[in-house]
């Protein structure tokens, strides 16, 4: 999933569109800051009859640039060093919660 994500949070589910424009819903896990920017942890929520993968999804907070809206896009990361260190930051902070598999 690429580009901007505008998401709305209800129940700690998470709504985005993806490419595509296909809404994809997802649990909230996490907001860790790292250097100064902030990324939201997500865990795609599977649909009926299908099978959870437990892959969670990294993505960068960015506000929009609307003063008068405090929405909020979600853009991919590809830095995989990023990626990396946001997802051992949540592993410290949840290893007593979930089964993490390396």
């Amino acid at each position: 999933m690429d580009e901007n994500f505008e998401g709305e949070e209800l129940d700690n589910i998470v709504i985005l569109n993806d490419e595509e424009g296909n809404e994809v819903k997802f649990e909230f896990l996490d907001l860790v800051e790292l250097d100064e920017e902030e990324y939201v942890v997500l865990l795609p929520v599977a649909e009926e009859g299908e099978e959870e993968e437990g892959e969670v999804v990294i993505l960068k907070v960015e506000d929009t640039d609307d003063e008068e809206s405090d929405e909020e896009s979600y853009v991919s990361v590809e830095d995989e060093e990023v990626l990396n260190r946001v997802f051992e930051i949540f592993k410290e902070r949840f290893k007593d919660d979930f089964d993490f598999v390396d």
